[in-house]
């Protein structure tokens, strides 16, 4: 399982960051980790300098084996906040695409 962070201009990426965010990806997902081949983090400050609410994005594209990507976006007031509620969504979305693949 490949993982990848990204940040556009108004975040800085450094290596403390993907370090946490892997690590915390790696541990939520790690029942997944067979069926996943890539995952991708967008992490975004939508206002730039600007100050405002809820103006953090994250956002992460799941590549499953043999299934198309599943993508799921959080905003919220801080990066950390935002990636939590995001892992929270992929997690669920996983679960229910292989418990509809466990049905048929």
């Amino acid at each position: 399982m490949k993982i990848q962070i990204n940040t556009d201009k108004n975040i800085e990426g450094h290596a403390r960051l993907e370090s946490y965010f892997s690590e915390e990806l790696e541990k939520g997902l790690a029942r997944f980790e067979d069926k996943i081949t890539r995952i991708e983090v967008h992490f975004g400050d939508e206002n730039g300098e600007k100050f405002g609410l809820h103006d953090k994005k994250c956002l992460i594209e799941v590549r499953p084996q043999k299934l198309q990507p599943i993508t799921v976006t959080e905003h919220a007031e801080t990066l950390e906040k935002a990636f939590s509620g995001a892992l929270t969504k992929i997690k669920k979305s996983l679960t229910t695409t292989y418990e509809k693949q466990k049905a048929f």
